[in-house]
């Protein structure tokens, strides 16, 4: 087993925000009075992801506040997070079930019990007010980040007004589980409601925290929630470079195991012929389907029924 990376993130201390404003407990939410839209941006929805929570704590202290509608900032799961070990840096992702993997109303809605699903339907409410949503993740690779849009024209959309990170990804998530940002609204085309997922880098670089904070100010920006002289406080908006979209295909589940990449491998790699073995489940050869298959988001985690790896391709766009 390889070992984790270094910490370079001092874990956050939440405790200001146990309470709440809106009756939940680490969620804190800003009015401003005049008739505007319900932004969502959501932190720590796995527990030992913690750029995000600097970057929501960073917007509070910084006094980002909206100028129309609504800002709400929620610390999600919150017992996953209150377990986190620097030593043991990996096991505090989630304690019963993945928070990331819940969201579909049949099953938030079921007799199900755990933690995770207790501490989802607490935020529900929160979720399906949102008119936009922003979720703010990290990865086990040291990879660029990217912007997961989701299958729907608008969550390109949003991707395009935020400009940043560079890297769009339209997929349509995992077989094991709903993605918060799939969940009701934001995953119908008929509706307004938008959500974005972003992975803001390595989970513990010291480098996801500033990712994550651009990608609130382009966020915040694109949707045109606070005034520009106070977004400035997060910084200046990044220089514009073409932002380039990978289409995912498929998601590939480990069906068998065990699961190995029969090569070194790291996030948007681009393998260069179809045909390609990458890996194996179990005895059976894993091909690339098409020349310059990217390769998005190999995991470390291939355990049967996960996702190994997302493979896509760059589209004109």
């Amino acid at each position: 087993m390889s070992a984790s990376p270094p910490i370079e993130i001092q874990t956050p201390d939440l405790s200001p925000y146990r309470e709440g404003s809106l009756g939940i407990p680490y969620v804190m939410s800003f009015e401003s009075n005049k008739p505007g839209p319900h932004a969502v941006i959501t932190a720590l929805v796995h527990g030992n992801e913690l750029s995000g929570a600097w970057a929501l704590i960073t917007l509070m202290d910084q006094g980002i506040r909206p100028k129309r509608g609504r800002l709400s900032l929620a610390f999600v799961n919150i017992q996953a997070f209150m377990s986190f070990d620097p030593t043991q840096p990996k096991a505090s992702r989630y304690l019963d079930q993945d928070f990331n993997r819940l969201w579909d109303k049949a099953r938030l809605d079921s007799m199900e019990r755990s933690r995770e699903l207790d501490r989802a339907r607490e935020l529900r409410s929160l979720i399906e007010s949102a008119d936009w949503l922003l979720d703010l993740h990290s990865m086990q690779h040291d990879a660029e980040p990217l912007l997961l849009a989701g299958l729907t024209p608008k969550g390109v959309e949003l991707a395009r007004a935020m400009g940043y990170p560079r890297l769009i990804v339209t997929d349509g998530g995992h077989t094991n589980g709903a993605r918060m940002r799939d969940f009701g609204a934001f995953a119908e085309s008929g509706h307004p409601q938008t959500a974005m997922l972003v992975e803001c880098g390595q989970h513990w670089a010291r480098s996801s925290i500033d990712i994550a904070i651009t990608s609130c100010r382009q966020f915040l920006e694109a949707i045109d929630l606070v005034e520009p002289a106070l977004l400035d406080r997060l910084g200046r908006a990044p220089r514009t470079v073409p932002q380039q979209v990978i289409e995912v295909t498929e998601a590939m589940t480990v069906q068998s195991g065990p699961f190995r990449f029969s090569r070194t491998v790291r996030g948007i790699d681009v393998v260069p012929k179809a045909g390609t073995v990458i890996a194996f489940d179990g005895d059976i050869p894993v091909t690339t389907p098409y020349d310059n298959c990217v390769l998005v988001m190999p995991s470390k985690r291939l355990t049967r029924g996960l996702t190994a790896v997302r493979l896509g391709r760059f589209i004109d766009s």
